[in-house]
């Protein structure tokens, strides 16, 4: 079914309409009827009236969050819970100059206090030069020669590339081709601004295929203009369908009549496929409507529009934000129409991804944002409920893209298909994004369903899960509840499997509560697609807020939680910096840090049952100021010493061997190289002091037999479980290059830094590191 697009280009909002039947048959089934004219009016002017607030606001949360005085937040949408707790999503902005993985979420109390903020990158963006080295021609030739046969479609434009967590100045080139299915293609590429090597590419088309359907008889909403009647739905946006007989660009012709009845059932008939999208669209529409409150893909009121008859034999239908357009080809001998509902549902629902988390296209949150689009896809087919389309969990059950009547993806067990993944491993990014979704697909069927074997609507399904974790479901309506969410209060552009785990946990807490046993099941159900371990059966567990720095005098609010066990639950706390302390009702830790000190805290949760979790950390309390001492951090930095003291590493990993060359001395550290599956590991851990600024360096050649622009093995480099950087055979290149992070924003904090390195089944690639330090001033 689809690789879709993301772009902002309103469709054009009709006037009045009426719903009335297609082809003069009796109903059988009908979306169901949106808010008011005057409710919808109502709800838009209270959404600019939280977007004007969160604009007034750019200024001083960027100060508060510590962004410096280069760095702006631009708006991109707001939303308020019942309560009053509101959620700010931001774009950021350096020198004036988009920074691509740069967003983030504030959520602030109602009292307009900032409670938590989630980032897309933690990374700081000072020292980031806006000035290229690298002039945009050369840019532009480096992203058509990423692409063969395409053409320039957006000119270069300077960016800066914050996603991986190493800021850098790049250039971002939209090149555009035609795909061998006839698929329109617009790859987004980044290339560095210094170098010219490309970053990152993905595809601003996100495209789909099979054989089309038709949703039977219908009512939709259409208008009368005069003595004609139009395929526009002023009840929804305005959204209208129109004809592109055969051609492959522009709007098409937008379908009129002198009647009010479309279609006959037949492919023959270019109007049933019409009535197929034209439909979609509503129930979708419709669905978002009245399950979340959402008015429109964009939240704004605006609908938008769909494309039919693209092409000749176009076995395909997609979606592109560039035009706010669904299009659908008639597939094979043009008797096929791919207007089936759940393509409709997944195709706006990439519509609903960008204008909020906008997860990138690629690895795992590519994987996310696909899994996003079947799910919602699912749940529209389950919505409208109508006799031609089952609702089930089978995607694209009735397109027969196999030729053996068997679905394009499988929900409970995605591995049917052949290719998806059914659990996490650390190479599931690798995937293409249709096939990574799996885990996700796995994750959301597990939840809605729990495991084993059962039957739904007429249809068997038998679910598996690693370890043979047992899990039971919540209902698809609360598993849906938790992932819209997540989806739109918590996850950002760079969100992974792990984080998106984090994501529907709190998603589950603001809908379910702490102690709840829909929580209990979304860690149940991510544990069984190997997304982390199972929560403590019965029991509590206390999540670790991580290490904490304050100065003297600073003030504190630390939200401690808490999951699992019998409400309610009771707080404690041992080792807290003097002047702190902890509600016991509520986990929160208030206060002004009044004395200097390296504090060991130990949280206790305990429920009504007397069961108990706990969790500990440190908390430096600095005076502030005073200077830093500069220093070396690291053991052993040149592994000199042939051993790997104080390091902690994989049997082999500290090397003299000539086979690779050390950067200097004779010993180095030689991750992975053996042409096989293999993963190898190197950490140390040391405690950044309060008030240093502190930089990680290494020397790094990579080395391998691998050719093309595929990451097939990788090096990360993360500090505490964050990743730094991901390196990939992709980057190798002759003798070594130094590399460089800024870890100031953990002074004050005991940091695990770790080299992480996978390889795959064939072909070697060798990731030597040498002369490592963390040099503190």
């Amino acid at each position: 079914m689809s690789r879709y697009a993301h772009a902002r280009k309103a469709a054009v909002v009709m006037a009045a309409s009426t719903a009335l039947l297609v082809t003069g048959i009796p109903v059988i089934a009908q979306a169901a009827t949106p808010d008011a004219p005057a409710a919808v009016a109502a709800q838009q002017a209270n959404r600019a009236q939280l977007i004007s607030a969160a604009n007034q606001q750019t200024t001083s949360l960027a100060q508060s969050l510590g962004l410096s005085g280069e760095e702006k937040l631009v708006t991109k949408d707001v939303f308020q819970d019942a309560d009053g707790t509101r959620h700010l999503r931001y774009e950021r902005t350096l020198n004036g100059l988009p920074v691509l993985g740069g967003d983030l979420v504030v959520h602030q109390a109602p009292t307009g206090a900032t409670k938590s903020v989630d980032r897309a990158s933690t990374a700081p963006l000072s020292g980031v030069s806006t000035t290229p080295k690298l002039a945009a021609p050369a840019a532009q030739t480096a992203a058509l020669a990423a692409e063969q046969g395409t053409a320039v479609d957006t000119a270069p434009r300077l960016v800066v590339w914050a996603a991986d967590n190493s800021p850098r100045l790049a250039w971002e080139t939209v090149v555009s081709s035609t795909k061998s299915d006839g698929t329109p293609s617009k790859m987004h590429v980044v290339t560095d601004a210094t170098s010219g090597q490309v970053i990152q590419q993905w595809d601003g088309i996100e495209t789909g295929s099979g054989k089309g359907v038709f949703v039977g008889n219908v009512t939709i909403g259409t208008t009368q203009s005069g003595s004609s009647y139009q395929l526009k739905d002023g009840t929804r946006g305005g959204m209208y369908t129109t004809n592109l007989n055969h051609g492959t660009s522009g709007t098409g012709t937008l379908y009129s009549k002198s009647t009010d009845t479309w279609g006959d059932g037949t492919v023959n008939n270019g109007e049933s496929a019409a009535v197929d999208a034209h439909y979609g669209v509503a129930a979708t529409w419709d669905y978002y409507k009245n399950t979340f409150g959402r008015n429109g893909i964009r939240n704004d009121g605006v609908g938008a529009y769909s494309r039919v008859h693209y092409g000749n034999n176009y076995v395909n239908a997609f979606w592109d934000d560039s035009c706010f357009c669904m299009t659908y080809g008639d597939g094979s001998n043009n008797t096929a129409p791919l207007t089936e509902l759940d393509v409709a549902g997944h195709e706006m629902s990439h519509g609903v991804t960008a204008a909020t988390a906008n997860l990138t296209y690629s690895g795992e949150s590519g994987g996310l944002n696909e899994a996003t689009s079947d799910i919602f896809g699912t749940m529209v087919e389950f919505y409208a409920n109508i006799p031609t389309d089952n609702p089930d969990y089978l995607i694209g059950e009735l397109i027969n893209i196999n030729g053996d009547g068997t679905p394009l993806r499988y929900m409970d067990k995605p591995s049917k298909d052949g290719a998806s993944a059914d659990y996490w491993s650390s190479t599931v990014g690798n995937k293409d994004v249709h096939y990574s979704s799996g885990v996700a697909n796995h994750f959301f069927y597990l939840l809605s369903e729990g495991s084993g074997a059962k039957t739904i609507n007429g249809v068997n399904y038998d679910s598996p899960t690693q370890g043979n974790i047992a899990v039971t479901g919540i209902g698809r309506d609360k598993a849906a509840a938790v992932w819209y969410r997540a989806l739109t209060t918590y996850m950002t552009s760079s969100t992974n499997y792990a984080a998106a785990r984090t994501a529907t946990e709190k998603a589950a807490t603001d809908l379910y509560g702490a102690g709840s046993a829909e929580l209990a099941a979304v860690g149940t159900a991510w544990a069984g697609v190997n997304v982390g371990t199972a929560p403590n059966p019965g029991g509590v567990t206390v999540t670790n807020p991580g290490n904490q720095s304050t100065a003297v005098g600073g003030a504190v609010n630390l939200a401690i939680k808490a999951t699992g066990g019998t409400a309610p639950l009771t707080y404690s706390a041992t080792g807290l910096p003097t002047g702190l302390s902890i509600n016991a009702s509520t986990g929160a830790i208030t206060g002004t840090a009044s004395t200097a000190g390296t504090y060991n805290v130990t949280v206790t949760a305990k429920d009504s049952a007397g069961k108990t979790g706990t969790t500990s950390f440190t908390w430096t309390v600095s005076t502030g100021g005073g200077g830093c001492t500069p220093a070396q951090l690291l053991g052993n930095e040149g592994f000199e010493s042939g051993t790997a003291t104080p390091w902690t590493a994989s049997s082999g990993v500290v090397d003299s061997s000539a086979s690779q060359a050390a950067h200097s001395g004779s010993w180095k550290a030689w991750l992975n190289g053996y042409g096989s599956t293999h993963s190898d590991s190197l950490s140390q851990t040391v405690s950044i002091p309060a008030g240093c600024k502190a930089t990680l360096s290494f020397w790094l050649h990579i080395d391998t037999a691998e050719s093309g622009t595929t990451a097939y093995d990788k090096l990360t480099v993360s500090v505490n479980g964050t990743a730094l950087k991901t390196y990939s055979n992709v980057d190798a290149a002759a003798g070594y290059q130094q590399r460089t992070f800024d870890l100031s924003a953990y002074a004050g904090q005991t940091v695990t830094v770790k080299f992480a390195g996978t390889e795959d089944a064939s072909l070697q690639t060798s990731f030597v590191i040498d002369d490592t330090s963390i040099q503190t001033g």
